[in-house]
């Protein structure tokens, strides 16, 4: 057993000590948490704006701070991003993380000095729980990959700006660095299916113990390996034993990615976000992540159902029910203020604070009122293929079709898969089932004919990953929304039709 694999255990238990302190006293830390960033942010431009300096506590800021989305806290970042000092946190920001925004074009989110080593501790710690539940460690011996974007950033104003996982590269523990994949060389490179074949040259023929990325993209570099080697991911890499993945849910993707390694293996969720690391799986028997709440985040929850009302309720952590879905809100050390980041989560435990991730507030079909949302189309699916056990997916999204040529309007979803159900009339028969048992106004609209039941539009082989990368957007963290309100996606995607 090497260092590495001795040492993690004393280090998990302490930091499964720390965890346990603040994870069951929540309500605490929270409030700590938001004293401290309220103190520290009052004397900047934002603060002042917003006269930190009177509010005594979140009823005071409730009033003061408005939440927003990106567009609406753009001219504050704008004015980070032009070279100006204390504007939404005390002086500038070591990094702006650069993501792609739907409406706002490219986003800048601020990293800050307080804020970036919360991004390290996150993904640490997740393996530092797995270590400290099952006791294996042997895997950080091996060689470890993260499939992630490019390290290499531009400076402007005196700030790095890059992509999330680039950024998080350069601070990679030095005790990993040694057993890190791929290459800081390869890694530069921007044309993602020429750096995938120069990520397996320089991997299939190590001991590859940790495997970590998106889901479909981990799928991808599965896909080329056996390609080249006509085996297994079991047999090129045996001492694989753990998969960590973030971004999306995992479930879709499970059945074909197991079967492409030829064995089962310990995964690892985990929701890591420009604007801040959320949470992890602490645990390999109790459902959820852990919600991270002394990582120098104040959460705010509001009710999915209410989002978009006028004055919705805005909760704090002790406020928040279990089974409900919340649109997340964020006020964080390095800036951001009643930030809406888009997603929305569900609780599933309070002692302590576990969640689920369950789609994007943005991200649903309403077309006629039903508010299908991103959990629903994902469990309808999960439902249909095991039904239909011989059916094996690469990647779906759904969206409404409101004028068919005929007939009443109807949702197509849009599959591309490995391996097509034996009969697929039965299979969208089974997803619709599914669907309707999840979502009373979808089952409102069949039943009183104001919709037809589901299409499945089969697609045909690589569609989505022609599809993204005719946006420019293949491999590293991007990935295709699960639904839409529009026909945007579905247009596009109409063009790969089978």
């Amino acid at each position: 057993m090497g260092i590495r694999a001795v040492l993690s255990k004393p280090f998990a238990s302490v930091v499964l000590n720390r965890q346990k302190s603040w994870s069951s006293q929540a309500g605490k830390t929270q409030l700590g948490t938001f004293k401290y960033l309220i103190e520290t942010a009052k004397n900047t431009v934002f603060g002042r704006d917003h006269d930190f300096g009177s509010i005594k506590n979140y009823e005071d800021f409730k009033k003061r701070v408005p939440v927003r989305d990106y567009e609406a806290l753009s001219p504050y970042i704008k004015r980070v991003v032009g070279g100006e000092d204390n504007v939404l946190w005390k002086g500038k920001p070591v990094y702006f993380a650069k993501t792609s925004g739907t409406t706002s074009g490219v986003k800048y989110i601020p990293i800050s000095e307080e804020s970036i080593p919360y991004h390290i501790s996150g993904a640490r710690d997740a393996l530092l729980n797995y270590v400290h539940e099952t006791g294996k460690s042997l895997f950080l011996d091996g060689k470890l990959i993260f499939l992630s974007g490019s390290p290499e950033m531009e400076k402007k104003n005196g700030i790095y700006i890059g992509r999330l996982s680039g950024i998080v590269n350069h601070h990679v523990p030095g005790y990993l660095r040694t057993n890190q994949k791929p290459s800081y060389e390869t890694n530069c490179m921007e044309d993602w299916e020429a750096k995938l074949e120069k990520i397996i040259d320089e991997t299939i023929h190590e001991k590859m113990t940790l495997i970590s990325g998106i889901p479909p993209w981990v799928q991808m570099y599965f896909d080329r390996i056996m390609e080249r080697t006509g085996k297994k991911i079991k047999d090129v890499f045996p001492d694989f034993s753990v998969f960590v993945y973030g971004g999306v849910n995992f479930e879709p993707y499970r059945a074909r990615l197991f079967d492409s390694i030829g064995r089962k293996v310990d995964s690892i969720e985990t929701y890591p976000a420009s604007e801040g690391f959320i949470a992890f799986q602490d645990s390999q028997k109790e459902e959820g992540l852990l919600m991270l709440l002394n990582s120098g985040i104040f959460y705010e929850f509001i009710p999915a159902d209410e989002y978009f009302n006028e004055n919705p309720r805005r909760l704090c952590i002790e406020e928040v029910e279990l089974g409900v879905n919340y649109a997340l809100v964020m006020n964080t050390n390095a800036g951001l203020w009643g930030y809406s980041i888009g997603d929305t989560v569900k609780f599933v435990s309070k002692n302590p604070y576990r969640v689920l991730v369950t789609g994007r507030i943005k991200h649903f079909i309403s077309a006629f009122g039903e508010h299908v949302i991103g959990e629903e189309v994902e469990k309808a699916m999960k439902a249909a293929l095991l039904k239909h056990s011989e059916t094996d997916l690469i990647e779906f999204t759904v969206a409404p079709q409101v004028t068919p040529a005929s007939g009443l309007p109807y949702h197509e979803w849009f599959i591309e898969f490995n391996n097509s159900p034996g009969n697929l009339q039965a299979f969208e028969k089974d997803l619709d089932d599914a669907l309707v048992k999840l979502n009373v106004y979808y089952d409102d609209l069949i039943t009183g004919n104001i919709l037809k039941t589901l299409k499945v539009i089969p697609l045909k082989k690589d569609a989505f990953r022609d599809y993204m990368k005719s946006l420019g957007k293949l491999g590293g963290q991007n990935k295709v929304p699960r639904l839409s309100n529009d026909r945007k996606i579905a247009d596009e995607l109409m063009k790969f039709k089978l």
